[in-house]
């Protein structure tokens, strides 16, 4: 890559900053490195246009999770400001029944004064099978759900039951994108990414071995090669 290119990082439902901590000493020396704000709005267009209305004029943009969500319609919006694009454990599919019903009894957690609860609950997904015991990823689990706040995490659900399929439009994606997954994903698995790697030319696909859905945490060092490399390309 010649230059310098901004980085946008997009965190996940419920993920703060801190999602990125491993990630941005690793990206600055590529670019100016910022963390959007996704925590103010309850649609994914209306949080794609306020980072839009803040972000460089030509960008490299990673999302993991609900942040592939807001990715793909940031790059929907705007795919001539997208220089590169990033999507971490994601989906390019709305939820099936069952996941939206999952929401709604966390949107009513959170409106019910019971927003200690949702940490704890989406931990055992968040997370490898083999890391269910790890006391330290539980803490910063729950740390940035307090950062995130109830009212934020209700925003973000909503936005999410909301959000549209974007399986169709995969092929309108050209610039040059990284598709990622940990291969012990259970809330997006592999499939998932392979679908949308499948749907984006010239996509390249990385699983990480021993990794659940929060990569960027549970594997710092194998994402950050993928994305070094992503932006080398």
């Amino acid at each position: 890559m010649n230059g310098h290119l901004p980085i946008v990082l997009v965190p996940g439902l419920n993920c703060s900053a801190r999602l990125y901590a491993e990630q941005v000493p690793a990206l600055w020396g590529f670019g100016p490195v910022t963390i959007a704000d996704h925590r103010r709005d309850d649609s994914m267009a209306a949080i794609a246009a306020r980072i839009l209305a803040t972000a460089p004029p030509r960008f490299a943009l990673v999302g993991l999770s609900m942040g592939g969500y807001i990715a793909f319609a940031i790059a929907l919006q705007a795919p001539g400001r997208v220089a590169r694009l990033a999507l971490l454990d994601t989906s390019a599919r709305p939820d099936m029944p069952e996941q939206s019903e999952r929401r709604r009894g966390m949107i009513a957690l959170a409106e019910g004064d019971r927003f200690g609860e949702v940490p704890d609950l989406l931990f055992p997904v968040f997370v490898h099978r083999n890391r269910q015991d790890d006391g330290a990823m539980r803490a910063i689990v729950r740390t940035m759900a307090e950062e995130t706040g109830p009212h934020a995490f209700v925003r973000q659900q909503r936005a999410i039951l909301t959000r549209p399929d974007c399986r169709a439009q995969l092929a309108s994606i050209r610039c040059q994108t990284l598709v990622l997954v940990g291969d012990g994903d259970e809330l997006t698995p592999p499939v998932l990414s392979e679908e949308i790697a499948a749907g984006i030319a010239g996509a390249r696909l990385v699983r990480v071995p021993d990794c659940g859905h929060l990569s960027t945490l549970e594997r710092p060092q194998a994402v950050n090669e993928a994305l070094v490399t992503w932006l080398k390309q």
